[in-house]
């Protein structure tokens, strides 16, 4: 194993954050607000720590598909460990645990919280919540890959293990480019949502924060009642933008540069929209009450399509109170997710949609068991690595969500909370059901359930294999022998 390629990356990832960190220092100078000033002390320190220890280059920079996922997981939890310090340092979040609930939520983009009260945090604390949402929407190593030059070849590997969805593509031939292209065009749709969202009059603070959520499909909100207080106009604003941050976003780079018919061959963003309309027109049907217009029966049942699909989790209406049909409805878009190479999480469309096809395929077997037939998406064959990872996938998906149901069960809170807790963190969604709906939090649970939810919070944002391999002892093996890196 290349310990001294893992020990290099981590070491850049947390100078990174520590850059990351002068943001919510600057907002809250800005606010003149003492609690800024944990920031800087951080800031300075991740980024000379991390400084030091990028000064020792390893000599062997190639690595492979075991390094690149502890290196995966291993960022993430370093980035949310260190992350949460500003919470508990100012007190804000006095708990430890609940700090690292909170900030694991932002960065694996869950927007599950703790807080009772989140009006009573700090600019600051609330700038970095929502920040962590756009920072872990697209991924800290897509944006390391894009900024730092890292030689070796072996970069795809970091991108397999961070980027979602059943296969990673590159844009272009240089990893280097695609990254960059990935973030530009995601740099891009933040800014044109804050215009919009601005238009609207929304204040300038709250629109930043709102762009940042909706970005990397978090949910995190400023305000109690999440994005319920906001006019109908910006509703749709939002609604919008969380549906288009939960397109692949391949399809903006194949619109940039018109490969319309690269485009049209899709197929996953074409059902991802059919499910979108599907389901806005069942629950507006299932929820229509004569006593407001057609308009807001539209937009409520839309925001909240868009905003579970997307796994985003903002909220404008308690859907605890919905038709059990609906309700059905959205905890079925939560398992179903957005599109692979997109902000949002989940299964992915583009899983689904290979599962079909495969149960298709296997019907057509056992009726004429002498044909061959390739499965085919966007009009290429899918190759049986592909199915194979896919099928994988869903057996260790039902496993995490089966033990983490039973450690849950522990606490003999109701079933329907326990299992939509476990569907709404492992698929980075946020609220659930129950005691964990739109208008309720994940306070209630002892530190050992949030421990279990935070880690199917990172399980699902990196689509379980770079965390399950982090455990896996295999992996560990020959980790103490001496090799030459």
């Amino acid at each position: 194993m290349n310990k001294s390629m893992i020990r290099y990356i981590l070491s850049w990832i947390l100078t990174l954050e520590g850059i990351f960190m002068l943001l919510p220092w600057a907002t809250g100078l800005f606010y003149h607000e003492d609690s800024a000033w944990y920031f800087l002390l951080l800031s300075v320190c991740s980024i000379c720590v991390g400084l030091i220890l990028t000064r020792f280059k390893p000599k062997r920079t190639v690595f492979y598909m075991r390094e690149g996922c502890i290196a995966t997981a291993l960022s993430w939890i370093m980035i949310s460990l260190v992350g949460c310090l500003p919470f508990v340092l100012s007190g804000e979040i006095p708990s430890f645990t609940d700090a690292l609930f909170e900030t694991v939520s932002g960065f694996t983009t869950t927007g599950a919280t703790i807080l009772n009260d989140v009006e009573a945090l700090s600019h600051c604390m609330l700038f970095w919540r929502s920040f962590t949402h756009w920072l872990g929407g697209m991924g800290v190593l897509v944006f390391l890959l894009a900024v730092i030059r890292m030689s070796g070849g072996s970069n795809m590997n970091l991108m397999r293990a961070e980027t979602t969805g059943p296969s990673v593509a590159k844009l272009v031939p240089k990893l280097m480019h695609s990254a960059r292209i990935v973030y530009l065009i995601y740099i891009g749709l933040t800014v044109l949502m804050l215009v919009f969202l601005l238009a609207g009059q929304m204040p300038f603070f709250d629109a930043v924060t709102t762009a940042l959520g909706t970005a990397g499909t978090g949910g995190f909100g400023i305000h109690s009642d999440s994005i319920g207080g906001y006019s109908p106009y910006l509703q749709w604003v939002i609604t919008v933008f969380m549906v288009l941050f939960g397109v692949n976003f391949n399809a903006y780079y194949l619109i940039l540069f018109k490969k319309w018919r690269q485009l049209f061959h899709m197929e996953e963003v074409r059902y991802y929209f059919i499910v979108v309309l599907a389901a806005t027109a069942l629950i507006t049907a299932n929820i229509y009450n004569t006593a407001v217009s057609f308009e807001q029966n539209l937009r409520e049942a839309a925001f909240q399509v868009a905003s579970i699909i997307t796994t985003t989790g903002f909220g404008t209406v308690d859907f605890n109170l919905w038709p059990e049909t609906s309700r059905l409805i959205l905890v079925l878009l939560m398992f179903c997710g957005a599109c692979a190479g997109s902000t949002g999480g989940g299964m992915k469309v583009s899983r689904f949609i290979i599962w079909i096809k495969t149960m298709i395929r296997e019907f057509g077997s056992y009726l004429f068991p002498k044909s061959v037939k390739k499965i085919k998406m966007d009009g290429k064959t899918v190759e049986d690595e592909v199915i194979r990872g896919v099928n994988v996938y869903l057996i260790a998906f039902v496993v995490v969500f089966v033990a983490s149901m039973f450690c849950l069960s522990l606490e003999n809170v109701d079933l329907v909370t326990n299992f939509t807790s476990v569907a709404a963190t492992i698929n980075n969604i946020g609220p659930g059901l129950n005691l964990v709906g739109p208008m309720e939090n994940y306070s209630f649970y002892s530190n050992f359930s949030k421990f279990v939810l935070m880690f199917d919070m990172i399980a699902g944002r990196l689509e379980l294999f770079p965390l399950l391999i982090l455990i896996y002892p295999p992996t560990w093996k020959g980790i103490f022998k001496k090799t030459k890196e």
